[in-house]
């Protein structure tokens, strides 16, 4: 926990408050007091003394949302798409990389900051996340205002997710060579803990079997940590850095005494209007090679096997990878999301039942998501009018690598979960509960009729 003496020191600070301020401006704000949680949604900050007042309340750390809104204020649970349409401005792009190595999230980063300048980007801002992981953001100002004859303002979460993934796509051998530049495969399996097969795909080092960055839990109204916010895990605070000495970063300069005012994280001024453009057009126009189709789900309308049933399968059908996830999660919730929303949804569950569902899972994490990341990645699913499935069970980024991977006899796993040649006769989570549902249908005896004297 961080001292009371310390929060209150750094968030006094003049400097520290305008670069909070500036960074606030038409976005919605969230306030977490430490182990109690975040405070009431949506806020704002307007003055640098909010900053203190805040603080002396017991706040810890400052998060704020990727979009930009005309009356912040004004948003609230449950708007429809039209109405946060209205009211969003536009949206900045800030790309999430998440790794528990350092070294490789700074490799990554250092990618993407390349990437960028290759599409002819310059005003672009990265900061230390506070504890792993770096964020990567260009303003709003430099994209242009239409794609595709479309207004970008419109374009979210859909243009993020679209650009996250094409650039994830277009560094991906290079952070692969980096990495195997820096360490053998051998000292990475040994420093991640990760058996070959885990890393290998198509015979070559799958870099994002180690790292993410965030694509498919980008949503509406998703907030990240505000610059110069501490991080209540590490004790250290999330500073913007120099783009071009990312790779100097060392955790110590993050220490709130160490702490100096440099660099913006999202530069506004003498932006030239569009100069994302070659950016926006280029992942909107990208179609990602067979071997990504592969991982990702099929329509059930593809699959007879998986027609959606008329009523909800009941919960005593999950098998053990959702049961294992339903008992609460310490590490990998936004997956969990994600994965148990299409997991539900093709069980045929209703959006208020999942909704109550994930509300009650949620509770029972140690470190609960904020209600509003699932509800908006639910309310997102419900737009999209198309079922699909949650990934295989094989897919090791999900089940497997969130470690509730947990084969029963009825999966018919051949091996361990995460070794060479794993293979469960169940593919699908589910496959799973409607096979198991529909032989407990078949195995149960009818009710004898009673006698009519």
């Amino acid at each position: 926990m961080i001292h009371l003496s310390t929060l209150l020191k750094h968030y006094k600070r003049r400097d520290i408050q305008e670069e909070m301020i500036d960074a606030a401006k038409d976005k919605e704000i969230a306030v977490k007091y430490g182990d109690k949680g975040f405070g009431k949604r949506p806020d704002v900050l307007n003055h640098p003394n909010d900053v203190l007042e805040f603080a002396k309340n017991g706040a810890t750390s400052f998060h704020c949302s990727e979009e930009l809104w005309h009356n912040p204020l004004q948003i609230g649970t449950g708007m429809k798409k039209q109405e946060l349409d209205d009211l969003r401005k536009g949206w900045d792009l800030v790309l999430d990389i998440d790794c528990p190595w350092l070294d490789y999230s700074q490799i990554a980063a250092d990618l993407l900051i390349h990437a960028l300048k290759y599409h002819g980007i310059e005003h672009m801002g990265v900061k230390f996340s506070g504890n792993h992981g770096f964020h990567i953001a260009v303003p709003f100002e430099a994209l242009p205002e239409k794609v595709h004859n479309e207004d970008t303002k419109l374009l979210f979460p859909d243009g993020p997710r679209k650009i996250a993934k094409y650039l994830q796509e277009m560094i991906r051998n290079h952070l692969a060579s980096r990495m195997l530049e820096a360490e053998s495969i051998s000292q990475i399996m040994a420093k991640t803990g990760k058996k070959l097969p885990e890393l290998m795909k198509n015979k070559r080092l799958d870099p994002f079997e180690l790292l993410t960055i965030d694509t498919v839990l980008i949503s509406s109204r998703h907030m990240y940590r505000m610059p110069y916010s501490f991080n209540e895990k590490s004790g250290l605070v999330s500073i913007p850095l120099n783009p071009k000495k990312i790779m100097d970063f060392d955790k110590p300069m993050a220490v709130a005494e160490k702490v100096s005012v440099e660099h913006a994280f999202l530069p506004r001024k003498n932006i030239n209007p569009g100069e994302a453009s070659k950016l926006l057009v280029q992942a909107f126009d990208y179609h990602p090679p067979a071997s990504m189709l592969t991982e990702k789900p099929k329509s059930l309308r593809q699959k007879d096997d998986f027609a959606i049933p008329l009523s909800a399968v009941p919960e005593n059908f999950f098998p053990p990878c959702i049961q294992n996830i339903a008992k609460g999660l310490q590490d990998g919730k936004k997956r969990a999301a994600f994965l148990m929303i299409n997991f539900l949804a093709s069980l045929g569950w209703g959006y208020d039942q999942i909704e109550a569902y994930l509300t009650e899972w949620n509770k029972r994490n140690p470190e609960p998501l904020r209600d509003q990341y699932f509800l908006g990645q639910l309310r997102y699913h419900q737009q999209q009018k198309k079922q699909a499935l949650p990934p295989n069970c094989t897919n090791r980024a999900y089940m497997v690598g969130m470690g509730v991977c947990k084969p029963d006899s009825f999966c018919g796993a051949n091996s361990e979960p995460g070794a060479e040649g794993f293979s469960p006769r169940i593919k699908n989570p589910v496959n799973y509960a409607l096979k198991k549902q529909r032989l407990v249908s078949l195995t149960k005896k009818p009710e004898k009729k009673a006698d009519v004297k």
